[in-house]
């Protein structure tokens, strides 16, 4: 619960910092839920900018008795992040490194620094950080820490706090702190110094040198083969270190502090050891098997050949990586029906070594009759199946309705010798509670990911919730394993701490965390004192669901809400542009996680379930959330849990509209077909105020544009007319519908037209069949009464011209891809059956000449053997709902025409996005992100391409080029 203004001095903090403070419940919304099943709103969000704010923060905190929650931008699985205190987002600003030193190998970062892009940075001086998890484009280092993150390649690399050399950063009283490896001496030194640190070296002193905890840290703890353990407090490795162990190495707080989920300082620098890079030559074996458990005997039998890392995939999570878009290109490697996958990563410096490698493993695993199937992927390749492991713990979500895969028994660890007779231990108690399974991870290591489906939102789930948990506890004790291998203990597992350690070591354990924190500020109820872990849950039964009337149909879904709730929390939109991708271009640009998928998720989860008063949203809120989407569908596509926050846009604006009346702008966009059609007769009329200055000065303010954006003019010939005047047909027989949108038509008529006679000169008989707007500025605006009707008479135009052999095409993404997508869930149910063939009738025309080219029917023979380079952005509609891979075919077709993709995400645009006065500056800082630069930095003679008609725009506004449209170029090239 949030303190009144007169409890808690609001502003006082806000005064103090370089970064933002923020109170209000929109943010605090958005940061109550993370990947885990858990949900605490907090009192607060802080962004600090560097050190000193952090400093001030816990300062701050200490004298009003406030917790801190430290975070990320990535996951936590376990509820290591929600709290009621003070959220301290590390992620937006303390995201730099500080100082490399290549001689040495180490690295000073800030804890918001992401995995990807730090490694990205080493990479030139042929170094890396080792740990390496399935988040690391967005997981912070600090999060890293926090949870002594291993990852795939743990075999290799082990642990974060392997490589942790030194910590600096704040304990709860505010006091500045730097641990690193120290000699005894020092260790003597510092037990003598006043203070907090020195009451926490006393303390630690007083525990290990009794021989009694020693005894029973050794008894009580797992496997010490077990590199993986994360249970707790790392005093097993303090235990092992001198002065306590003659044998061990230099003391070093930091190994405490890896895994101590900020519940013991709040770190500000954070100095790694670094690796050199992978050896030259690597390979995968994906071997595949016909059940588990014989894929959990091949991982014993792998182990000998020395591995990099074995991955599991198991029969459920290739079928659910079906389902999602962005997966699907990545199954490539999939044969048959296999029940379970073994991801075999081998590496050498030599290539031959490397081959007789694989050869003798894959020798190995037919002569113990291990495994049906075993593809080699090469290096080429290897980044694919590596993204279809990876995407696991995303596409759980995918399954359909509230019984889903449930973070509770995901993160145990025991000795790979034993995961047979675990896994089998395991399956016996779902089995008896009438569950299902899902296994996946790090077998190499000796780690498993079981995700048991279960409904949260049912009171009798939710105490199975904990049967398991608790159930799982004793099955993972039995085996000395670990109940967390690298996720945390958190809110999930902290309950459950005491039996696996015993009484006395949980004891050590509270005594740790008064000696750092004695007022229990830094991160409660994580590890020690944690409230029963099937409380504080996400899915509150009690709340009932909030109805809208929707013109969308949310059938796949069951529904608006878990639409919203597919989201995961997994955190894949939380990259930046380095990482690269195109979701989520706001977040991208802002860093502020209310403009990402998962925050835009969350909202809307948090305004259709949070009815009481302390929680409820209001419809501002969530229009402001959704106010920087620039509905570029790359979530859709990207996102593993395939959430659709355009479409979820779309029907909370008719919503937000229903109640609140249809403001001009929106009307004017959306009617922007209607008021196209209205001039076209007169287009010099249009084309008016673009040519008086005053006009051209004061009406985009009048309309709530940007008078820095240009405003596009009509062309004097519209497609469809000029279509009833030349009806010249193409020699061959084979009927093309040319769709002359509501952009093309008009705005862009000389290139429909160039498309038009493109498909003529390759003997296509083209026809323009007299279609309504695709709809597409009516969606944008959340005008779906209006889109349905467009939607409705379309399909029944269509139905009865369309077909595979008489297909349509058109040349603007964002019109043409809306009747593969939208219309589906626009149409009256009497018209799906036509809508789904009209959808598979469907092309752009990059997609239509590619598979002519590939058939055949168009030969390079046709176009010119001059010498072109190319450059082409792809629109987002063709990423998330085509491929750009279509672009890139037929612009190389002519003979020595090279085309490559740009990287360049969004081009920021996005329809009225870019034109708006409100976004016309972030539309230009996400265009200035990668795309310019990119424009700017080609060379003049290169030819510039982008399919879309608002890309094409954003170019030629922020830069002195002009992109062509692909039809454009192949029309000039042809001969």
């Amino acid at each position: 619960m949030v303190l009144s203004k007169n409890q808690l001095p609001y502003n006082q903090l806000s005064s103090l910092l370089k970064g933002e403070v923020s109170y209000r419940h929109l943010d605090r919304a958005q940061h109550a839920t993370d990947a885990s099943a858990y949900r605490e709103k907090p009192m607060g969000v802080v962004w600090p900018r560097d050190d000193s704010d952090l400093n001030l923060i816990v300062d701050f905190a200490y004298k009003n008795q406030i917790a801190l929650i430290p975070r990320g931008a990535g996951t936590s699985l376990a509820g290591q992040v929600v709290g009621k205190g003070l959220v301290v987002n590390m992620s937006k600003h303390m995201n730099n490194i500080i100082e490399l030193n290549t001689e040495e190998k180490w690295v000073i970062v800030e804890p918001g620094v992401v995995l990807d892009e730090l490694n990205k940075y080493l990479a030139p001086h042929g170094l890396f950080f080792g740990p390496e998890t399935s988040t690391s484009n967005r997981c912070t280092i600090g999060g890293m820490m926090g949870n002594n993150s291993c990852g795939s390649h743990s075999l290799v690399y082990g642990s974060t706090r392997d490589h942790l050399l030194e910590v600096h950063g704040y304990l709860a009283n505010g006091e500045e702190v730097l641990f690193k490896e120290i000699q005894n001496w020092e260790f003597e030194s510092k037990c003598q110094q006043e203070g907090l640190e020195g009451d926490i070296y006393r303390e630690i002193k007083n525990m290990l040198s009794d021989a009694a905890n020693i005894e029973e840290i050794k008894k009580e703890f797992p496997h010490i083969d077990i590199h993986r353990r994360n249970t707790g407090y790392a005093i097993d490795y303090l235990a092992g270190m001198s002065p306590f162990n003659e044998e061990g190495d230099n003391f070093n707080m930091c190994k405490l502090i890896a895994g101590s989920e900020g519940t013991l300082m709040l770190a500000s620098k954070i100095k790694l050891n670094l690796v050199p890079t992978p050896p030259k030559h690597q390979a995968l074996i994906c071997v595949h098997f016909s059940s588990l458990q014989e894929s959990l005997h091949g991982n014993i039998a792998a182990l000998k050949h020395q591995p990099r890392a074995v991955e599991l995939i198991d029969d459920k999570i290739i079928e659910l990586a079906g389902e999602s878009v962005a997966q699907q290109a990545n199954r490539f490697f999939i044969s048959g029906t296999p029940a379970a996958i073994l991801v075999i990563e081998l590496a050498h410096d030599s290539l031959t070594k490397l081959e007789k490698q694989v050869q003798n493993l894959i020798a190995d695993f037919k002569r113990e009759g291990l495994g049906y199937a075993y593809p080699i992927i090469n290096a080429e390749n290897m980044g694919k199946v590596w993204a279809f492991r990876k995407a696991g713990l995303g596409v759980l979500s995918n399954m359909k309705g509230d019984d889903l895969p449930v973070a509770v028994i995901e993160d145990t660890a025991v000795l790979p010798s034993d995961l047979p007779a675990y896994a089998n231990e395991i399956n016996e108690l779902l089995d008896s509670l009438g569950k299902d399974c899902v296994f996946y991870a790090h077998v190499g290591s000796g780690e498993l990911h079981l995700r048991p489906v279960l409904n949260l939102k049912n009171p009798e789930d939710v105490k199975l919730f904990r049967t398991i948990a608790k159930a799982t506890a004793k099955i993972v004790k039995k085996y000395d394993g670990s109940l967390s291998g690298e996720h945390g203990d958190g809110r999930l597992r902290g309950e459950f701490i005491p039996f696996m350690v015993g009484d006395l070591n949980y004891a050590l354990f509270i005594r740790i965390k008064n000696a750092f924190d004695p007022q229990g500020l830094f991160n409660p109820d994580k590890i020690v004192k944690t409230p029963p872990m099937n409380t504080s849950l996400r899915y509150r039964p009690a709340n009932p669901e909030k109805k809208i009337k929707t013109i969308f149909s949310w059938d796949d879904t069951l529904g608006m809400l878990r639409a919203a709730e597919k989201c995961s929390g997994s955190g894949d939109c939380l990259k930046s542009e380095v990482i690269g991708g195109t979701m989520c271009p706001s977040y991208m640009a802002t860093r502020d996680e209310k403009h990402s998928t998962r925050g835009r998720a969350n909202i809307l989860r948090e305004y259709f379930t949070g009815n009481r008063s302390a929680d409820k949203l209001s419809m501002e809120d969530v229009h402001e959330a959704l106010s920087l989407c620039l509905s570029c569908k790359a979530c859709k596509a990207e996102c593993p849990s395939g959430v659709d926050v355009a479409k979820l846009k779309a029907e909370f604006m008719h919503h937000y509209y229903t109640k609140k009346g249809k403001p001009a702008s929106a009307l004017l966009v959306g009617y922007m077909p209607a008021i196209n059609k209205l001039f076209a007769p007169v287009p010099w009329l249009f084309n008016l105020p673009t040519k008086i200055p005053v006009i051209k000065h004061i009406l985009p303010r009048i309309i709530g544009f940007s008078p820095k954006r240009s405003i596009p003019g009509m062309n004097s010939l519209s497609v469809k007319k000029w279509a009833r005047k030349n009806k010249t047909a193409g020699t061959r027989q084979k009927i093309v519908y040319f769709f002359a949108d509501e952009f093309t038509n008009y705005l862009d008529s000389d290139i429909g037209i160039k498309a038009i006679l493109l498909l003529q000169k390759l003997a296509y008989h083209v026809v323009v069949p007299d279609l309504l707007s695709s709809g597409r500025t009516y969606i944008s605006k959340g005008l779906l009464k209006k889109a349905k009707a467009i939607a409705n008479e379309n399909i029944q135009l269509m139905a009865p011209i369309i077909s595979p052999e008489c297909p349509i095409v058109g040349i603007e993404p964002s019109a043409l891809l809306t009747f593969r997508d939208e219309y589906l869930n626009l149409v009256d149910d009497k018209l799906l059956p036509e809508a789904k063939k009209i959808k598979a009738c469907s092309f752009t025309i990059e997609e239509f000449l590619a598979k002519e080219m590939e058939a055949g029917h168009i030969t390079r023979e046709q176009f010119t053997s001059e010498k072109r380079k190319i450059s082409f952005h792809g629109h987002c509609y063709q990423k998330a709902l085509s491929n750009t891979v279509y672009l890139k075919q037929v612009l190389s077709f002519p003979t020595n025409y090279e085309a490559e993709e740009i990287d360049s995400g969004c081009c920021g645009m996005a329809g009225s996005f870019g034109f708006e006065k409100d976004t016309y500056s972030l539309s230009m800082k996400i265009a200035e992100m990668k795309l310019l630069p990119a424009i700017r930095a080609a060379e003049q003679s290169t030819l510039l391409s982008a399919s879309g008609t608002s890309c094409r725009h954003q170019i030629k506004d922020g830069s002195d080029r002009e992109a062509k449209h692909p039809v454009e170029i192949l029309y000039e090239a042809l001969v």
